[in-house]
């Protein structure tokens, strides 16, 4: 079990007061697994600090103007790979067998690709492993950190770290994301008119396709599957 990916989950996922609760164990867990290269610390201590310290109903505000509300900073990977075509749809269904494969079901009304639900699988796997998986949406991650930057956002610690524990993102590839529309959360025309778009169809359109860009990380992940079936869920940082 790697804490460090269960801590960066629990700070990305929608706050809630079970997991504000767990803040006092965050920066422990994360100085006992010493996966965090020191020049991130800061970061990291004034993020948690904030989630810690602010009343709830101000991170819930900032937290849904952030990512539900942005586009160009939703924690859905594949949204800013496939948007909202067909092979978004395809990718998921592979991502969710991929959970499956390794005795995970999914407890939660949230797509598989939704980042905090991505940091909760990894932090089942062993580590060499989860790094790899890691690396695949690095560019993904980059972009994001980089916007969330650009606001003097808390929580660009929590991307800065994952660059970090991966290989540097290709340049041009971030380049290209960051090219996307950076929206107004509080322009609710814009909101709307970005959000009309073809609903994905979530399933193969035969028993044999695979999404290409899914298919490295389904390599990369093949091992035998856990016996008996988990559950993916939120939890505390110190949760094994």
């Amino acid at each position: 079990m790697t804490r460090t990916f269960k801590v960066l989950s629990a700070l990305l996922s929608y706050p809630t007061a079970e997991i504000q609760e767990a803040m006092d164990d965050c920066l422990p867990a994360l100085e006992q697994e010493n996966l965090v290269p020191a020049p991130f610390y800061e970061g990291m201590t004034r993020l948690i600090g904030e989630y810690r310290d602010r009343d709830l109903i101000d991170l819930q505000e900032r937290y849904v103007l952030l990512f539900d509300r942005t586009r160009s900073l939703s924690l859905h990977l594949f949204e800013h790979v496939h948007g909202e075509s067909r092979d978004r749809g395809q990718a998921m269904v592979d991502l969710q067998a991929l959970y499956q494969s390794h005795g995970l079901a999914i407890d939660t009304t949230e797509l598989p690709d939704y980042l905090p639900l991505f940091l909760e699988f990894l932090s089942t796997l062993p580590l060499e492993q989860a790094l790899k998986l890691l690396g695949e949406p690095a560019h993904v991650l980059a972009a994001l950190g980089e916007r969330l930057r650009k606001r003097d956002s808390s929580y660009a610690a929590a991307f800065e770290l994952l660059g970090a524990l991966v290989a540097p993102a290709d340049p041009s590839v971030t380049e290209t994301l960051m090219q996307e529309v950076d929206d107004d959360p509080e322009d609710l025309d814009a909101l709307d008119a970005a959000w009309e778009t073809a609903a994905v169809r979530f399933g193969p359109e035969t028993a044999n396709d695979t999404c290409p860009k899914a298919i490295p990380i389904l390599n990369r992940a093949k091992c035998p599957s856990s016996p008996g079936a988990a559950t993916v869920v939120q939890r505390g940082p110190n949760d094994d």
